[in-house]
């Protein structure tokens, strides 16, 4: 049986607060892009108690996907952007969800986040992610953004870490390694990551900084 949102907030109050439980449940958190970094930030943001979740990716799941993605394989072939969202509202029923299966340009950039307090970078083209970066450090300049650059191979996970780039700038991963190496993006370096991402955006919101 599902709890109901008093029991839901109630537990999440237990948790870590009422302080935090308001700065969290009253943000709004878009994340760009939903493969093995952005499926993973956004689990770990709805069981946080993040109240409101922008998703945005244009792809479809595909059977490759699923050794690192938070699908389902019976999801083969839907939207991420709605696939995810209805696997979140099974894990965090209250999370309001915003699902959107359009491409990010540098034209709908603006629309498309503008009502985010923080945006998550979780593409994997190096175009992408800096089209993102660009656009938000220049046309979002009182936005935050956490952004990710190497978490592939066999490499010691020690090496994924988070580095403040400038005052709303983030920067987590090892910051060499490239999804193109002979193994590629393995589900405990890309989560690790990700988990970096989305304890960073807790990190912001509680008010605990970078130094």
């Amino acid at each position: 049986m599902i709890p109901s949102k008093k029991e839901w907030t109630d537990a999440l109050i237990t948790r870590h607060g009422s302080a935090l439980h308001k700065r969290f449940s009253s943000a709004t958190v878009a994340i760009c892009g939903l493969g093995g970094l952005g499926s993973n930030i956004a689990v770990a943001l709805a069981r946080a108690g993040i109240g409101r979740l922008i998703l945005i990716d244009f792809d479809r799941v595909d059977i490759t996907n699923l050794h690192r993605q938070q699908y389902k394989a019976d999801q083969i072939g839907r939207y991420k952007a709605e696939a995810l969202a209805e696997n979140l509202l099974e894990i965090a029923p209250y999370t309001e969800i915003k699902a959107v299966t359009e491409k990010i340009t540098g034209e709908n950039m603006v629309s498309l986040l503008k009502d985010a307090d923080i945006v998550c970078e979780a593409f994997d083209s190096a175009e992408a992610k800096a089209m993102l970066a660009n656009g938000v450090l220049e046309q979002l300049p009182d936005r935050y953004l956490v952004a990710a650059s190497g978490m592939a191979g066999m490499d010691t996970p020690n090496t994924i870490r988070t580095r403040k780039v400038t005052k709303r700038f983030y920067l987590c991963g090892d910051e060499v390694s490239d999804a193109a190496s002979a193994i590629g993006l393995l589900a405990p370096r890309v989560m690790l990551c990700a988990a970096h991402q989305a304890h960073t955006v807790l990190r912001i919101l509680a008010g605990e900084y970078e130094v």
